[in-house]
C-alpha cells in the first residue's frame, strides 16, 4: 500500500480496526447517539447516583467518548439534568395518551391512579432517580428550563377530572389538584421506594404479581373514596 493510499484511509477514518466506521455512523445519526447515551446514563445515575456514576463508564458502555458526551450535554451535571428531564417526559407522554377526557370522572381517575401505580412499579429506575434528586434537595431539577412545563399537564389532567366530577356531583368540594396529585404519587411511590425495607421488616413480598394487584386495587380505592362526594 502506498503512502498516499494510507493517508487517504487515515483521513477517511477507515482503518483495519473498523473503529472509524463506527464513529462515522454514530456521527451521522446524532439523535440515536444521544438517545443511547441517555438510556445508559439513566441506568448509571439511577443505580449509583450523581456522585457515584462515572462518565468513563457511560462512554465505554455506549462505545462513544467522553468528548462526545460533553459535546452533547456540556458536563456530567448537564447529562444528569437531561436524564431527569427525559424521565419525566416519558411518564407524562404516556399519561397524555390515556384519553381520560372520554371517560366518566370516576373511571378516569381510577384509570390514572392505576396507570401511575403500574408505571412506577415497572420503572423502579424512575423512582431511584427521583429519590437521588431529593437527596440533592432538587438542586439540579431547579436548573432545568423545561421541567416545570413538562409536569404541568399532570396537574391539568387531575384538575379537569376533578372539575368534571364536581360538576356531576360525584366528587366532594374543597380539594386541590396539586394535593390530590401528591397523594397519588405518595401512595404509588412508597410501593417502590420502600419495597425492600418493608418486605424485610414485615416478611411481606411486595413484588409478586398478586401483591402488586392487591396493592394497586387498594391505592385506587383509597383515592376514589377520598374524593367521592
Amino acid at each position: 500500500m502506498g503512502a498516499s493510499t494510507r493517508r487517504k484511509r487515515a483521513v477517511s477514518g477507515r482503518g483495519d480496526s473498523g473503529r472509524g466506521r463506527v464513529e462515522a455512523g454514530r456521527t451521522n445519526d446524532p439523535e440515536k447517539t444521544k438517545r443511547n447515551i441517555l438510556d445508559v446514563a439513566r441506568e448509571e445515575f439511577s443505580s449509583k447516583g450523581l456522585s457515584g456514576a462515572r462518565i468513563d463508564e457511560i462512554a465505554a458502555r455506549t462505545q462513544t467518548s467522553k468528548r462526545m458526551i460533553y459535546y452533547y450535554f456540556g458536563s456530567k451535571e448537564g447529562l444528569y439534568i437531561a436524564v431527569l428531564e427525559e424521565a419525566y417526559r416519558g411518564i407524562r407522554a404516556i399519561e397524555a395518551q390515556l384519553d381520560l377526557e372520554d371517560l366518566p370522572p370516576e373511571e378516569a381517575l381510577r384509570k390514572l391512579v392505576a396507570f401511575t401505580f403500574d408505571y412506577e412499579s415497572s420503572n423502579p429506575d424512575f423512582i431511584r432517580l427521583v429519590m437521588n434528586e431529593n437527596i440533592h434537595q432538587g438542586e439540579y431539577l431547579a436548573q432545568s428550563k423545561v421541567i416545570r412545563s413538562l409536569n404541568l399537564p399532570a396537574i391539568d389532567a387531575i384538575r379537569k377530572i376533578y372539575e368534571r366530577g364536581r360538576a356531576e356531583k360525584v366528587f366532594r368540594p374543597g380539594l386541590d389538584p396539586k394535593d390530590l396529585h401528591m397523594s397519588i404519587s405518595a401512595l404509588c411511590f412508597f410501593n417502590v421506594a420502600n419495597r425492600h425495607t418493608f418486605s424485610t421488616i414485615f416478611d411481606h413480598d411486595m413484588t409478586s404479581p398478586a401483591a402488586l394487584r392487591r396493592r394497586r386495587d387498594t391505592v385506587v380505592e383509597m383515592i376514589l373514596r377520598f374524593v367521592k362526594a
